[in-house]
């Protein structure tokens, strides 16, 4: 249990870095002068788009940590089956067994 803790948070921690690192950079904005096509541009949206996935998944790792403190971490939220440690091995924060996600079950949103 203190070892998924400690994989959680160095997970959040990096992705947190991650975020930081990205919300700078995003700060120059190009120029989206017509007819320019400055690659920077395609970067700069490339960057955003990436900072929305990060920041989802810094959600969904925080919600982790949360599930883990109330010992539902590891429970699949559609069947309530335990979720395979080989599937949290690779995504820390799945809310739903294999089983459940191949017949394409998702969490229930609360």
């Amino acid at each position: 249990m203190e070892q998924q803790r400690r994989t959680l948070q160095q997970d959040l921690d990096s992705l947190t870095d991650q975020i930081e690192a990205l919300e700078q950079a995003l700060e120059v904005k190009p120029n989206y002068g017509m007819g320019q096509g400055d690659p920077a541009v395609t970067q700069w949206e490339l960057d955003l788009a990436i900072l929305k996935q990060l920041k989802t998944k810094r959600e969904n790792l925080q919600d982790a940590l949360g599930r883990l403190a109330t010992d539902a971490y590891g429970l699949c939220e559609h069947c309530g089956k335990r979720i395979n440690p080989e599937r949290l091995a690779v995504l820390p924060d799945a809310t739903v067994c294999m089983e459940c996600a191949q017949k394409g079950l998702k969490a229930r949103q609360g």
